[in-house]
């Protein structure tokens, strides 16, 4: 499949990490975006007062709804008060085996095999390691590390159970997509693979290397898929033909099939998502919403519910625009999104 079979919406940043972890993935990104931003030079004329009107345009990403629709404190925590979060050994493996399931397209077809995946173990983890010097202290001794690449090794060869990489050529990963609603509202988000059929029917993939959630909470996992879907749409006049989440924890798949009204029905609960996020902003209420994720928090401690204190809310607050990012750092509860 060539791939300019989907437009490209945005350049793609092979060389950011990527992993399971979608929102220290978003970390990097938007850092690089703010960084981008600051360093541009000052719009003084009036005729760029479209493009400033432009800069100041909100922006929500997949992972940051699910921030809010979690617990709205957590996404004051991760947005506006930007609070460090330290890696850990599950958001690290996701980031691994993303990293590894990315690059094993980067070889002829015939090479594609479960012994080439772990090949790119040790390597792909040395890189991530001198991107973030940080994830060099999440293991003390030698053997834990190896226990921990091991355990990366079975879920790559659990992949290979699911689906033959030889028989696919990807039209894109790491795909960087955005779209703006008529509200003004862009969404923007980062996709694991995209695969396009050649009569032109799509498929959205995200591989997670956590378990398939149970029946009934299939429909959050589900979110995050048909926000991707929602902005294709939106930026190509197109529904995806399938959604598609790999599970790597227990080999599972859930497969959806979209239509428009499920696709308007999600662009309707995040506009609803943004508005309850702008009352907030307003009246500088972000209650805490605890529940079975907390004991993952990172943020625990500064937790009214838990007896702690948040810091001080800035006197003015901003949310994100979609020139600056959404700054966040650390990762996922879980080391998945939206589960």
């Amino acid at each position: 499949m060539a791939d300019d079979a989907v437009p490209l919406l945005a350049p793609p940043e092979p060389a950011t990490p990527s992993g399971e972890d979608a929102d220290r993935k978003d970390a990097v990104r938007d850092a690089t975006a703010a960084t981008q931003a600051t360093a541009a030079p000052d719009v003084a004329s009036s005729d760029d007062a479209s493009a400033q009107a432009a800069v100041r345009r909100r922006s929500l990403s997949p992972s940051r709804a699910g921030d809010f629709l979690t617990c709205p404190l957590l996404y004051r925590f991760r947005v506006i008060d930007r609070l460090p979060e330290p890696p850990s050994p599950a958001a690290a493996r996701g980031t691994l085996v993303h990293a590894v399931l990315e690059h094993l397209f980067d070889r002829p077809a015939p090479e594609r095999t479960p012994e080439l995946a772990r090949s790119l173990l040790d390597p792909e983890w040395d890189r991530l390691v001198t991107d973030e010097p940080e994830l060099g202290s999440l293991f003390a001794a030698e053997t834990d590390l190896a226990a921990w690449l091991g355990e990366a090794g079975v879920m790559l060869d659990r992949y290979f159970t699911l689906e033959d990489p030889r028989r696919l050529e990807p039209a894109h990963r790491e795909l960087s997509v955005e779209a703006e609603l008529a509200s003004g509202l862009r969404l923007r988000g980062y996709i694991d693979r995209l695969d396009v059929a050649p009569g032109g029917q799509t498929r959205i993939v995200d591989y997670k290397t956590g378990s398939a959630p149970p029946t009934e909470f299939e429909a959050r996992a589900l979110f995050q898929m048909k926000f991707y879907a929602l902005v294709l749409w939106r930026a190509q006049g197109r529904v995806p033909r399938l959604l598609q989440l790999m599970y790597l924890g227990n080999g599972e798949i859930v497969r959806y099939e979209p239509d428009e009204a499920d696709l308007r029905a999600t662009e309707r609960k995040i506009e609803a998502l943004w508005q309850a996020i702008e009352r907030a902003r307003q009246s500088r209420d972000w209650r805490p919403r605890p529940g079975r994720l907390c004991d993952w928090c990172a943020h625990k401690a500064l937790c009214p519910a838990f007896g702690g204190t948040p810091p001080d809310l800035p006197a003015e607050v901003d949310l994100p625009s979609a020139a600056s990012g959404e700054l966040a750092s650390g990762p996922a509860l879980v080391g998945d999104d939206l589960v």
